[in-house]
């Protein structure tokens, strides 16, 4: 079999590779038009960042059955369109968590003492020793955005160099955080009392610009910044005025929106600001951990079709997966759907099987369902492998049972998701064998397809609703897909789950909050 190696590796993982009997190529220049030429003729493509592994690729790739990052993030892999053409993603969501902690630490480090800016000043021949009084960090006050794997491990950092820690993980419960020793807090607590501010959150819609000019002015005066988790959460706009404003002190970026960032950036005009270009995962010990990590993956499915790290399929044999496979789509969506709509940290799932589907080995269903419910939180850093031992880590409880009355269905997954502010129970079927739905949730029948963008409303009984929101989202150009409703009683409680083609803006949500009788509105994404 042939694999294609198009972005920078270690050379003991192109061993592994060839070792192992494979063909390899290895060719980290390609073009997208050369590499849409050339990917028909390989059954394994290797990538880092560089590389986009799009539909248009996964389209003329005839023969490739599986795709290795060589590290944790996916965001240049179209899972989904790979999902469909049944190639497996691969990725080492562990490799990089070290490096990517201790990089974080040396921004701050570098950022309290202007090591960058002293060292420019020396090399222009000065000797400016007043100019460059730094900030000791003993005893100041760490806030720290997401609690992920390297979140966590920044956490330990931090203490160990006996600075007090808060977080702030709307998914991490109180009893957790405890036993990790820090104060688990609200963003805006993270705001007004943190002298250091690092974030380890993943990009997402609720995640994108989360630190603009509002939160900016929440925070402590002469606060430092530091974000190498991903371009985008942070206004760079905003922070370049609070920059100069010294409202933040300063600020340390390892990730830009547009990369590689652009030379007249405003950002890189100020004496208070220090960049790195994505240097994250950028250390000896963790490039060659990941390539020989996905070597070894990349090796044991095309020659063994063992599925390990896996980020769209679960480690089981491909017959066994064959049977599986609506099953898990439906657990993994059914439990994504839960994660998005429920409020606070995660501290239980219940999961029931009924019918045909209990006489299966569900091992994997709830696999996928840990993954489906993780990653709306973790996003990438979490596959079908590690999704049990990050539950553990977060201290959720698992309950798994079966019945094999399912009533009016042939099969049916029924979830219940209880957090510290509630729960949540949702139940999935299939229809016609490979569709999932989601058939009811808490008690109010619906028939919904889990995918795309969707509102889920919750609303008084009364009329005008469905309307005011329709015309409220043909005037901002949102078309509807689907709509579907259900009630408690007659005057009762309504759900609906609306699909639209695009996503709303924030601007939009809030005026859809505000109307008569609505209750609630969530916007997610499966």
């Amino acid at each position: 079999m042939r694999v294609l190696v198009s972005d920078s590796l270690s050379e003991k993982g192109i061993e592994i590779l060839k070792n192992a009997g494979l063909s390899v190529d290895v060719n980290t220049k390609l073009s997208k038009e050369e590499l849409l030429k050339v990917i028909g003729d390989y059954d394994g493509l290797v990538v880092r960042s560089a590389t986009k592994v799009t539909a248009e690729v996964l389209n003329a790739a005839k023969n490739l059955k599986v795709v290795g990052r060589a590290g944790a993030g996916l965001d240049n892999i179209d899972v989904p369109a790979s999902t469909k053409k049944g190639v497996v993603v691969m990725n080492t969501p562990g490799g990089n968590t070290v490096t990517t902690a201790e990089h974080s630490i040396s921004m701050l480090l570098a950022m309290l003492r202007m090591i960058p800016q002293a060292t420019a000043s020396i090399k222009s021949g000065k000797w400016e020793k007043s100019k460059f009084t730094g900030t000791e960090f003993c005893n100041k006050t760490l806030g720290i955005v997401g609690m992920g794997r390297v979140g966590s491990h920044v956490a330990k950092l931090g203490q160990g160099l006996m600075m007090n820690v808060l977080a702030y993980d709307p998914y991490l419960s109180p009893e957790n955080a405890q036993k990790m020793g820090i104060e688990l807090v609200a963003l805006s607590d993270i705001y007004h009392r943190s002298d250091f501010i690092t974030i380890h959150s993943p990009l997402t819609p609720e995640t994108k610009n989360l630190i603009n000019a509002e939160a900016i002015n929440q925070m402590k005066d002469g606060v430092m910044l530091v974000n190498c988790a991903r371009g985008g959460i942070v206004d760079e706009n905003a922070l370049y005025e609070a920059l100069k404003t010294k409202k933040i002190a300063a600020a340390a970026l390892d990730v830009f929106v547009q990369e590689p960032v652009d030379p007249n950036h405003p950002l890189l005009t100020l004496d208070n600001f220090i960049s790195t270009p994505h240097l994250g995962a950028s250390t000896t010990e963790a490039q060659e951990n990941v390539a020989l990590a996905i070597a070894e993956q990349i090796v044991d499915y095309l020659l063994n079709g063992v599925i390990r790290n896996a980020a769209n399929f679960p480690s089981v044999s491909p017959d066994v997966l064959r049977r599986l496979q609506p099953y898990i789509t439906l657990a993994e969506k059914l439990a994504a759907f839960q994660a998005s709509i429920s409020e606070g940290g995660i501290e239980k799932v219940a999961i029931e099987y009924r019918g045909k589907v209990a006489e299966l080995s569900v091992a994997s269903l709830t696999i996928a369902a840990l993954k489906g419910l993780l990653t709306p939180i973790l996003e990438d850093s979490v596959n079908y492998v590690n999704a049990p031992s990050i539950a553990q880590e977060r201290g959720i409880t698992i309950e798994e049972s079966k019945n094999k009355d399912a009533g009016d269905y042939i099969s049916l997954i029924t979830m219940t998701v209880t957090t510290n502010s509630g729960s949540n129970t949702a139940k999935g079927a299939l229809f016609s064998r490979h569709d999932p739905r989601i058939i009811e949730l808490n008690g109010i029948p619906l028939e919904v397809v889990p995918e795309g963008y969707m509102l889920v409303l919750t609303n008084v009984d009364k009329p005008g609703v469905v309307g005011n929101t329709g015309t409220l989202l043909g005037q901002h150009d949102i078309n509807i897909a689907r709509m579907q409703f259900g009630r408690d009683v007659p005057g009762g409680k309504v759900v609906s789950v609306i699909s639209i083609d695009t996503p709303a803006s924030e601007e939009l949500l809030d005026k859809i909050r505000k109307l008569p009788n609505v209750l609630s509105v969530k916007q997610i994404k499966l």
